[in-house]
Order: C-alpha cells, then structure tokens, then sequence
C-alpha cells in the first residue's frame, strides 16, 4: 500500500468494478476509485462492533494532504466514543419540523390530549409554527432559531409564548423518540414576554344590564331560550364555555352536574336550585342527548361567540369575553366570604393557584378592605384624637 499522494491519485486508472486503495502511513485512510474515474477520499474505523467508512470529500476538492487530516479528526472523534458515519446518516434522516409536527399531532397529541387542546396544537403547528420553522431539519435547529421565531411573533406576547410552549413539548417528546440527543430541546431558556392579565367581570349593574338584555331577546324571540339559558347557567354555576355547551341531560342529577370528563378530568358540579330552574324550563328533543339545543337535530348549538357578539354590545359589554362570566362568579364567591379552598373545588381547579388568578376582586371592594386596615391602624395610633384633624392644627400652626 503506497502513501497517498497528489500525483499517485491522479495516476490511479479505473477499472470496471470500484477499489479502495489504503494509504501506508494512515491506517484506515483511503481513496475509492470507480468506473467513471471519479476519485473520493474514504477513512475506515470500528464504532461498537462495527466496521464503518465515511467520505471525506472528492479528489480536486481536497488534497490528499488535507484529506489526510480530516481522517485523522474523524478517528479522534471515534476515540472519544463518536460514530460521524451514523450520525452523518442520521442528519440526513432527520425530519423537518413541518414533518416532526404532524407526527407530534397524530402519535402524541391525538393520544394524550383533549380535543380543545389538540385544535389549538394544530392550529398553532400548522399556521403558525410551520410557515417559519417548518423546512428546518429536526437534528439542525438551534435555540437561536426559536429565540428569532419568538422575536418575530412579540407583536402577539401570548400566542409567542405558547407557540414556543408547544415547541419544546415536541422537542422533549423528539428526544423520546431518538431524533434528537437528550437534553438538547432548543426551546429551553427562550424568556417569554410579559403577558397582561386580563383581569375582567362585570360589576352589579353590569350583570342588572347583561340580564335586561338576555330577558328582553327572549321575550321578543330575538334570542333562542338555549341561548340565554346557556349565558344564564354560565353565570350561575361558573362553568366553563365547553361544559355547558356540550352538557347532556344524562349528566344532570338533583344536585349536581356530573361530567365523565372536563378540562381538569371528571368532574362534580353543584347544581344550586336557580339552575335547576333553568334546566327544567328548557325543552326536550326526541332522539337528541344535549341540554343547549341549535338548529343540528342531534347536536349542540355549535356557536354560542355569535350570539354573545350581539348580546354584548346591546348591553354595552363590548370588552366582555364569554370566559369573563366565570371570572365574574369567582369574584362574587371571593366577594361573599367563600374561601379560596371551597372556590376550587366548586370552579374544578386542579391547583389553588389557578383559583386564586380568577378570584379579581372588585376595586370598590379593594377600596373598602384597605380603609378598614387602615381605620384599625389609625385608631391605635391616634387614641381618641383624630389623625386629620391633629395634621390640619398642624398644618395651620405651621402657615401652610
């Protein structure tokens, strides 16, 4: 075996099947030759039992001096437990994240996920995701890719953070499945942007409009009695949207709401006697399993946001969301003395801290707390003088 050199490679002739030719100072470097004459240098090495060889580039791109050298990396890199033939393979393998996605979607979101969710992982994927991130290999992305994703969508804070939420979700899971070494999701450490809270709920004479308005579109037909019967419930028992929506009357007891499945699993929902009467008012069709009945003979009303749009602004209630009337019985729980414990298992939060966020109390009744804290306060510290009136005798004392 001769040593491998400019000239030698050059000279070599093809033959009608392809050959190695190894080099005499390198073990397991080599140049391949095949029929067409084309030249490319190769380096040979064992990697857990294995024999593999990986190209290193083609003659006239690189010397045999400099091919040389990349051979000698290579068996560096396999002396430290590296195998660049598999990983090389892998790389190419590699899906893209547009394709990582859909895989995401169909074999772990579909499994493990509840519909409501999975509409919104897909939505997210599909539309906003992949039009960005969707051409990039898997193994290639980086954590500067996602950090630029995130800065491209910072006009919309909350949808930024939960699409890279959703990213590392499926980074995790691809390292499950061995596309990606674990512990390298880059969508680790991506600082999410502040969200605003939206601290919403209607105040009394908010709800005395909101009821005027229900009533009124019933009396005149304008609205169906489902539908206000759905905003009505909405409000008395504080569940949420899908609850209500998609209730059955097998779910309905004496007492209670009893759902084989919510948000936060199954679920017991007390039922107080003003629901009951709503319930009990509404009419029954043949054949058909849901409480909130629209124009489908076996389904639900499929759109309730609509009606609510209209209901809203007659009531003029333009920034009220649907999910701000559950906010709304929180307050007025929190309001009339029911302590944060019973709240959360009436409102079905699996975490105290979820209901501590919804329980917004009202500013009048801020204002109200923080002036008997500081009348108590006042009290102790001026005896049976008067605080304003001891600064205003000051004051004058004082030429102010």
């Amino acid at each position: 075996m001769p040593k491998l050199t400019k000239r030698l490679v050059e000279n070599l002739t093809p033959e009608p099947k392809e050959r190695i030719i190894w080099d005499q100072e390198l073990s397991g470097f080599g140049i391949r030759i095949y029929p067409t004459g084309r030249r490319v240098y190769v380096v040979q090495y064992r990697s857990f039992g294995r024999t593999r060889r990986k190209n290193l580039g083609q003659h006239g791109v690189l010397t045999a001096d400099e091919a040389r050298k990349e051979a000698k990396l290579v068996q560096a890199d396999v002396a430290r437990g590296g195998d660049p033939s598999a990983e090389r393979k892998a790389k190419l393998r590699s899906p893209t994240v547009a394709q990582l996605g859909e895989r995401f979607l169909t074999d772990y979101v579909a499994l493990h996920c509840k519909p409501t969710t999975q509409y919104d992982y897909a939505n997210t994927i599909r539309k906003t995701i992949c039009p960005i991130l969707g051409s990039i290999k898997v193994t290639e992305i980086t954590r500067a890719d996602i950090a630029h994703y995130h800065h491209l969508k910072r006009a919309t804070p909350y949808r930024a953070n939960r699409s890279v939420a959703i990213l590392s979700k499926m980074f995790n899971v691809a390292e499950d499945w061995g596309l990606r070494p674990y512990g390298t999701n880059p969508a680790m450490r991506v600082k999410k942007y502040r969200e605003e809270e939206k601290k919403r709920y209607l105040k009394d004479e908010e709800q005395a409009r909101l009821g005027e308005v229900l009533f009124n579109g019933l009396e005149t037909g304008e609205y169906s009695e489902y539908v206000v019967a759905a905003f009505y419930l909405l409000m008395l028992t504080g569940c949420r949207l899908k609850e209500i929506q998609t209730l059955k009357w097998e779910y309905v007891t004496p007492r209670h709401l009893e759902l084989p499945d919510s948000k936060t699993g199954r679920r017991r929902i007390p039922l107080p006697l003003e629901a009951c009467d709503v319930l009990e008012s509404l009419p029954r069709r043949e054949g058909n399993p849901y409480v909130i009945l629209g124009d489908h003979p076996n389904g639900y009303y499929n759109d309730l946001q609509k009606p609510w749009r209209k209901i809203r602004a007659k009531a003029g209630l333009e920034d009220v969301r649907l999910h701000d009337l559950r906010h709304t019985y929180a307050s007025v729980a929190v309001m009339n003395g029911i302590d944060p414990f019973t709240l959360k298992e009436i409102m079905g939060h699996k975490n105290l801290s979820t209901t501590l966020r919804y329980t917004h109390l009202s500013d009048d009744a801020v204002q109200r707390a923080a002036g008997q804290i500081a009348n108590r306060l006042a009290g102790v510290i001026r005896g049976t003088t008067s605080a304003s009136s001891a600064l205003r005798i000051r004051t004058v004392r004082l030429g102010r």
